[in-house]
């Protein structure tokens, strides 16, 4: 069998690329049309769906249809549903038609949008669109492109707490950080209840989780300012350098919102980096009368919030700002 033989075997050519498609398309929006007749929750028992595949690599590939079978058979009994309506659990991450679509559409574009010249109309469409989040939002203008902050689209809000801290890293230190690793205790201030990825972003970033300080909450369950500036103020006497404070708006166990401008106010007296977190709730302002949720953002330094949640986006998607 020649070269030309075996690539044609292994790659789909136009008509079949159209068919399967189609064919995958009708098979989703069957299912979403179902979705309502089945139980949210898997039932498998753990392991169950491993123990259905075959433990080797297969030698030969198999048939669209077989696999298609096979994600009937195989992979539904051990899905749980998100896209139930009656899904209640942990938070909300709904899809919709044009979300799909589009994720069609930059899958078989493909492009990879490291740097402008890699694909202009990446990061220029991105660009812009992050801009009008800052409009629809009322987000503060300092997060617009065209003046020295911007915006860019993270995966979750985990990875977005990460690049904030790396870059409030820096910032504490004059980028010696970069340069030396770190050499003096570097202290980071949140809610306990705040999501579980800070404290994970403390300890990737090489802080230790042993510099992450839960700061006392008020009956709300939330920051209480006063007790943050004092925790701060522990730190700096202890010779630590307090390097970001993370404001939640919507935490996830019960939606409380910090006290975002008297914590700004904090952070501004000791030159300590704000990001706000609004991953869970943020979508809501875009309804004007909701927009208090945002009250004191001014004063931050980074804010994000996830798309994916509740603005009918595929999971996932967050949108990411800093300042400068």
């Amino acid at each position: 069998m020649s070269v030309t033989d075996r690539a044609e075997q292994l790659h789909w050519d136009r008509e079949e690329l159209r068919r399967r498609g189609h064919q995958a398309i009708d098979w989703v929006v069957d299912y979403l049309a179902g979705i309502e007749e089945r139980s949210v929750l898997s039932r498998v028992e753990p392991g169950e769906v491993a123990e259905s595949l075959p433990k080797q690599p297969p030698q030969q590939g198999e048939s669209f249809d077989q696999i298609f079978a096979d994600l009937d058979q195989l992979v539904m009994p051990g899905i749980t549903h998100w896209q139930h309506p009656s899904w209640f659990a942990f938070f909300n991450s709904n899809t919709s038609g044009p979300s799909m679509v589009a994720d069609i559409i930059s899958s078989g574009l493909a492009v990879q949008g490291m740097l402008w010249q890699t694909s202009p109309a990446c990061t220029e469409v991105e660009t812009r669109m992050m801009d009008w989040l800052v409009e629809m939002l009322d987000l503060p203008e300092s997060f617009l492109s065209t003046g020295a902050g911007g915006g860019v689209i993270q995966d979750t809000a985990s990875s977005a707490t990460l690049c904030a801290l790396v870059a409030a890293r820096e910032q504490a230190t004059d980028f010696a950080v970069d340069r030396g690793g770190v050499q003096k205790a570097m202290t980071v201030y949140a809610s306990a209840e705040a999501h579980s990825s800070v404290e994970k972003a403390v300890r990737i970033a090489g802080l230790g989780s042993e510099q992450f300080r839960h700061v006392d909450l008020d009956e709300n369950l939330c920051i209480d300012p006063v007790s943050l500036d004092q925790a701060i103020e522990n730190d700096k006497a202890a010779g630590c350098i307090p390097t970001m404070v993370i404001a939640t708006v919507g935490t996830t166990a019960t939606t409380a919102i910090d006290p975002v401008a008297a914590i700004a106010q904090v952070c501004q007296k000791h030159g300590v980096w704000l990001h706000v977190d609004a991953a869970h709730a943020g979508t809501a302002a875009l309804v004007p009368e909701m927009r208090w949720i945002h009250d004191g953002l001014e004063g931050a330094d980074s804010y994000c919030f996830n798309p994916h949640k509740w603005m009918f986006v595929g999971f996932d998607c967050n949108a990411f700002w800093v300042r400068d």
